[in-house]
């Protein structure tokens, strides 16, 4: 039977929507692939990547105002900048509010005898002043410290008053180098993250960070490798090095700006739910794909679907249709913990964060599902439009032919191939997503990127044709969510059993891996999720539960099936293993934000030292930060702290009970939950 199965889901992973567009009529969708452009797109990214667009910053407000400005012109409802005091101390859920941080000018020179010898200018690449740096004016010796982030580092080295030479992040070095050995500035080449193409630029210079709230403030200059090899060697040689660097930059009050803008919806009764779509606007200059491309698409997003309806192509929706433009996660944290009566309002949520990577970029086009805490409908919709953008692209890749090529001009011709990927974490969507929200949402991304986080990542690399498929999947699947009607509780059924097999697969392919240390956990889990994925249909749209009744039973069988002869393992009858927990109402977010740690806050503030083992816990296909997340996420009071294991084994890998337990009992000695009376 297994091998039946399958084969089954096997076909199902290659369903041919054939010419015809899935779910939508022919023609609304036609009228979308019609207006929306690349190019346009491209025209606002191109706009947006002028700018340095730091939290707070006057870069920021100049590309917020620009966004305004579009939308005002494209024909958008309720056009404004939000804004939200951001000034080190007020908190937005679990987010406490970074101050604003600009930068005038920055320079980084070499002393020679032969005169001076400029190494790195803010004015010519922003990046490589590490955001957070205070104004300065030094002259200093370079000393090489390594790494930077051990004391052995600084070992029989006279670094005090000097400048050092670091390969890691600047903010994992500054309170030891500056708070301990005294250390006058930093000059780093910490290298991006992880993938194939890590270091193979020898030119390219990493974005830099220090921590926002360190008692030691400093700066930091970020060199690119080959720099740094050059500094190395001759320092090595024993050689002298003296820099002089010129910094006017630093923290001070502000905002957090958001930008918003509607496309009001038509029904009176339905007007006050909203599907939103959601980018970040903050990055670096240029900050090309990661994410004016977001922001661009979304725009244009809005353009289309704005103009398409003033023509009567599209019917205005019942839902209302809201963009959203905020600093990454803080910016999402402040508008949804200062605007409560909003997120309330939030049905789903389409976010796009770096979608339009060409070639050059190494990037593979994600639509990631969600959280397993937080079963969902709205990803298959996404993915029906994916998979369809799929095979019409391919099919003119190939071919040369095919009733909707879904190129642009400027563009370029390859097929998408989109894949649909299991939740990954690290944007605005884990805000959403997080169980003090529970707001699903559709992550459209790509990954890897060589050029993300770098000076490299400029519009030359943004593919017009990429940008106008992201566009589409985006628009059809807002605006089907945005109309649908329990007339369409079929067809999203249908959607939901396929992905159901898709789902049982999976596990069944990590049972593989795990085999023999699967004690059923994944069984388990599995049959706990498929009646919350039913329900996020008839939920959504208001309609009895019972209506998803025979496609349950159906996915149920098929689990049954994929399932027969699995252990179960025994759950114990007394101890911490059986007690449920419950999030409590406050803070509302992700226990880990952008530049605070709310969890390793309040853990120090109770005294406490060290970190729970599941924080720095490595399974099979998660981390501890992974973990942590969705360990929170499902304490929902009615699971006991072995089914919360179960879940987050069957999710990520096994993991011992016992760290499971104790970072609960941590979350509930810091009051994030509470054992659940039933």
């Amino acid at each position: 039977m297994r091998k039946s199965l399958l084969m089954y889901v096997g076909l199902l992973g290659a369903t041919a929507w054939g010419q015809k567009p899935p779910l939508l009529p022919e023609k609304e969708v036609a009228a979308m692939v019609e207006e929306i452009s690349g190019e346009s797109a491209k025209r606002n990214l191109e706009g947006l990547a002028r700018f340095h667009r730091q939290r707070g910053s006057t870069g920021f407000h100049a590309a917020a105002e620009l966004v305004a400005e579009r939308l005002r012109a494209y024909g958008l409802s309720e056009v404004a900048i939000l804004e939200f005091p951001a000034d080190g101390k007020i908190f937005y859920g679990t987010q406490r509010a970074r101050p604003a941080w600009d930068a005038k000018f920055a320079e980084l020179w070499e002393r020679k005898d032969s005169g001076a010898v400029k190494l790195e200018s803010f004015e010519a690449e922003p990046v490589v002043l590490a955001e957070d740096s205070e104004s300065a004016d030094v002259t200093a010796d370079l000393i090489d410290v390594g790494g930077g982030t051990k004391e052995s580092d600084y070992a029989g080295k006279n670094v005090q008053g000097k400048m050092v030479l670091v390969s890691a992040q600047p903010g994992a070095v500054e309170d030891l180098a500056v708070g301990k050995f005294a250390v006058a500035g930093i000059v780093s080449y910490a290298q991006n993250q992880r993938t194939a193409w890590s270091g193979e630029n020898q030119d390219a210079i990493r974005w830099g960070h220090l921590e926002t709230f360190s008692a030691n403030k400093t700066f930091a200059f970020m060199v690119s490798l080959k720099t740094a090899r050059g500094l190395e060697e001759r320092l090595a040689k024993g050689e002298k090095i003296t820099l002089h660097a010129v910094v006017e930059a630093g923290q001070h009050p502000g905002n957090y700006e958001v930008v918003t803008a509607t496309i009001p919806g038509a029904d009176p009764g339905l007007q006050d739910e909203e599907i939103v779509f959601s980018c970040h606007l903050d990055h670096q200059r240029p900050g090309a794909n990661d994410n004016a491309s977001g922001c661009a698409t979304i725009l244009e997003v809005a353009r289309t679907l704005q103009k398409l309806m003033g023509e009567g192509k599209l019917a205005r929706p019942a839902r209302t249709i809201r963009f959203v433009f905020p600093p990454e996660i803080e910016g999402t944290m402040a508008l949804l913990n200062g605007k409560p009566e909003l997120a309330k309002r939030i049905k789903a949520v389409i976010h796009m964060d770096m979608v339009g990577g060409g070639p050059e970029t190494k990037s593979v086009f994600h639509v990631t599902r969600g959280p397993l805490s937080l079963p969902s409908f709205i990803q298959d919709i996404a993915w029906a439009f994916a998979e369809w953008v799929n095979e019409e692209s391919y099919a003119y890749a190939a071919t040369g032919k095919a009733a909707y090529p879904l190129v642009s001009q400027a563009g370029g011709k390859e097929p998408l191939r989109a894949e649909y990927s299991a939740y990954s974490m690290g944007s605005d969507h884990d805000v959403y997503e997080d169980s003090s929200f529970g707001i699903p949402a559709i992550y459209l991304n790509d990954w890897p990127d060589r050029t993300i986080h770098t000076n490299f990542d400029a519009a030359a690399n943004i593919d017009p044709t990429k940008l106008k498929r992201a566009g589409l999947i985006g628009a059809s699947s807002g605006y089907y969510l945005a109309q649908m009607s329990a007339e369409n509780l079929p067809a999203v059924l249908r959607l939901v059993d396929a992905d159901s097999l898709r789902l049982v697969l999976e596990i069944s392919q990590k049972r593989k891996q795990v085999s023999p240390y699967d004690g059923g956990e994944m069984q388990r889990f599995e049959g706990s999720l498929l009646r919350p994925l039913v329900e996020s249909v008839t939920n959504y749209l208001g309609v009895s539960s019972s209506l998803g009744a025979p496609t349950l039973a159906h996915m149920a069988q098929n689990l049954d099936r994929n399932s027969e002869g699995m252990p179960l393992k025994q759950i114990a009858d007394g101890g911490v293993s059986v007690r449920r927990y419950q999030r409590k109402p406050s803070p509302k977010g992700p226990l880990t934000v952008f530049g605070f740690d709310y969890f390793e806050a309040q853990w120090t503030a109770h005294g406490r030292g060290g970190k729970p083992k599941l924080l720095e816990y490595q399974g099979l296909w998660g981390g501890g930060e992974e973990y942590a997340y969705e360990v929170l996420n499902f304490a929902d009071g009615k699971r006991t702290a072995q089914e919360i294991c179960d879940a987050v084994s069957a999710e990520y890998g096994p993991v011992p009970l016992p760290l499971v337990e104790e970072y609960l009992q941590a979350l509930e000695e810091i009051g994030v939950v509470e054992e659940a009376k039933l």
